[in-house]
C-alpha cells in the first residue's frame, strides 16, 4: 500500500490487523513531519546552547510563548482535517475545498492577531521575574518571529486540508524542507557567516519567519500541481467570507483551540515560571522539555491519522468503524509511550549532553528528563484521545477536561511544589505529570463512551454539528 494513497471511503468489517495497518501507513509520514518541524526547534536549543545560558534561556522564554499563541491557532485550524476528512468519507470534495476556502480567512485574522500580540510583549520585562539580558533578548526574538506568523497559518491550513484529504506526504515534504534551510539559516544569522552579523537569538527568529515562507509557497504549488487534488478543486476559485461557514468552523475549531492552548500553555506556563528560578534552572528545562516535546512528536502525528480515520468513518455512517480507528491509535499510542520512557529512563545525561557542554545544565536536565519519561504513556494517550474526539467533531467537553486537568489541577500542583514547598524546577514537572495523567483519563473515557451512544445515534454529516 502506498503512503500516499488517499483516505478513499473503505467499508467497515475489515478487521483489527487492517485498522493497524492503515492507521501507521496514515500516520507514518505525519510523524515525520512532525519530527521534522519539530526538528527546527530541536536545531534551534541545540545551536543556542553553544552561545551560552543567555540565548539559550532567551529562545526558552521566547518560543515558549510563541508557542503559547501558536498553540490557540493549531487548535482552531486544525479543525480542517476531520471536516475535510468527513466530507471526503461522504465523497462532496467540493464542499471540502470550499471549507478550506473560508478556513484560510480564518486563519489570516488569526496570524494578524498574533503579529500584534508578538510585537507588542514588553510585559516580559515587566511581570517575569527573569534575568534583564534574557527578556530583552527574548523581546527581540519574538519580534523577528512574528513577521513569519501569516505564512505560518495559512501553511497549517494547507497541511490540515491535505491530511484531511488523506494526503499525508506533504506534511513530511514541508517539515524536511523547514529543517533543512533552518540549520544553514541559523548558521548565518545566528553566528554571523558568510558576511551578515552575528544576531544570536534574534538571527533564530529571523531565520525561522524565512523558513516559514518558503514552506508555504513549495505546499501551495504541490497542492497546484498533483492530481489527487483535482477534485477538491480548492485554488480553482476565490471565495468571499462566508459568515455561516465561518460560524459553523469556529463552532468546532474555537473549542479545540481552547483546549490545546490549555495543553500547551501547561509547558508554558511551567517554563515562564521556572524561568524566575534563574538562567540555570530554564536553559536545564529547556533542554529537558525540547528532547520530551520531540518525543511526543510521534503520539501528535498519530493523533492527525486517528482524526483523519474516525472522520472517515463517520463520513461514511460506520460509528463502528470510527471506534475501532480510536481504539487502535490509543494502543499503539501506549506502545509508543512505553519505548520513550524507557529511552529517558537509561540516557538521560547522554540526550542532555546532545544540547549543551555546559556540566551543570547537564546534571540538572537529566534530572528532569527522568520526570519527563514519567508522563511519556499518559501524554502519548490524552493526545491520541483527544484525536479520535476530533474526528467525532466532539469538541466542547474535552475543552472543559482540558482546563481542568491542565491548570486547575496541574498547573497549580506544580506551583504550590515549587514556590510553597521549594521543589525547584522539578515541582512544576510533578505538576506536568499529575495534569497530563488526569487528562488521559478523562480523555480516553469520553471517547469510550462517546463511541458506546453512537451506536444508536443516526449520523449525517453537518459542519455546523
Amino acid at each position: 500500500m502506498s503512503l500516499n494513497s488517499p483516505a478513499a471511503p473503505q467499508p467497515g468489517g475489515q478487521g483489527l490487523g487492517f485498522e493497524i495497518r492503515r492507521t501507521i501507513v496514515l500516520a507514518l509520514p505525519l510523524v515525520i513531519g512532525q519530527l521534522t518541524s519539530f526538528g527546527m526547534n530541536f536545531v534551534d536549543t541545540v545551536m543556542a546552547g553553544r552561545l551560552g545560558q543567555i540565548d539559550l534561556g532567551a529562545i526558552a522564554i521566547g518560543s515558549s510563548v510563541w508557542a503559547a499563541g501558536l498553540l490557540f491557532v493549531i487548535g482552531v485550524l486544525i479543525t480542517v482535517s476531520p471536516v475535510v476528512s468527513q466530507y471526503d468519507g461522504a465523497g462532496r470534495r467540493a464542499q471540502a475545498g470550499e471549507a478550506t476556502r473560508q478556513a484560510m480567512w480564518v486563519a489570516l485574522v488569526l496570524s494578524l492577531m498574533m503579529f500584534v500580540v508578538m510585537r507588542n510583549v514588553e510585559w516580559i520585562k515587566q511581570w517575569l521575574d527573569v534575568e534583564p539580558e534574557v527578556a530583552l533578548l527574548s523581546i527581540e526574538y519574538l519580534r523577528a518571529i512574528s513577521w513569519g506568523a501569516p505564512a505560518l497559518c495559512l501553511m497549517l491550513v494547507l497541511r490540515t486540508f491535505s491530511e484531511g484529504a488523506g494526503m499525508t506526504r506533504p506534511t513530511m515534504y514541508v517539515g524536511i524542507l523547514g529543517i533543512a534551510l533552518n540549520i544553514p539559516l541559523n548558521y548565518m544569522l545566528m553566528f554571523g557567516k558568510l558576511g551578515l552579523p552575528a544576531m544570536g537569538a534574534v538571527g533564530c527568529g529571523w531565520a525561522t519567519t524565512i523558513v516559514f515562507w518558503i514552506q508555504l509557497f513549495a505546499l501551495a504549488l504541490y497542492i497546484q500541481v498533483r492530481p489527487h487534488y483535482r477534485e477538491f478543486a480548492l485554488f480553482s476559485r476565490f471565495s468571499r467570507p462566508n459568515w455561516t461557514e465561518i460560524k459553523g468552523f469556529l463552532k468546532i475549531g474555537l473549542p479545540i483551540g481552547v483546549m490545546i492552548f490549555f495543553e500547551g500553555s501547561l509547558f508554558v506556563g511551567a517554563a515562564l515560571l521556572i524561568g524566575t528560578l534563574g538562567a540555570l534552572p530554564i536553559a536545564a528545562h529547556q533542554v529537558a522539555i525540547n528532547f520530551a516535546s520531540m518525543a511526543f512528536m510521534v503520539p501528535l502525528g498519530l493523533a492527525g491519522a486517528i482524526s483523519v480515520r474516525v472522520g472517515n468513518a463517520m463520513g461514511r455512517g460506520d460509528p463502528e468503524a470510527a471506534r475501532m480507528a480510536g481504539l487502535v491509535g490509543i494502543g499503539i499510542a501506549i506502545l509508543f509511550g512505553v519505548c520513550s520512557a524507557m529511552f529517558m529512563l537509561l540516557f538521560p545525561e547522554a540526550i542532555a549532553r546532545m544540547y549543551t557542554p555546559d556540566r551543570d545544565v547537564i546534571e540538572l536536565a537529566a534530572q528532569l528528563l527522568l520526570l519527563a519519561a514519567v508522563f511519556q504513556v499518559a501524554d502519548g494517550m490524552q493526545a491520541a484521545a483527544a484525536g479520535a474526539l476530533r474526528g467525532l467533531k466532539d469538541t466542547r467537553l474535552p475543552m472543559v477536561y482540558s482546563i481542568l486537568s491542565y491548570w486547575m489541577i496541574g498547573m497549580s500542583t506544580g506551583w504550590w511544589l515549587t514556590f510553597r514547598e521549594d521543589f525547584g524546577p522539578q515541582g512544576m514537572w510533578y505538576g506536568m505529570i499529575v495534569g497530563l495523567c488526569v487528562a488521559a483519563v478523562l480523555m480516553c473515557t469520553r471517547f469510550w463512551r462517546r463511541t458506546e451512544a453512537l451506536k444508536t445515534e443516526t449520523y449525517s454529516i453537518d459542519l455546523n454539528r
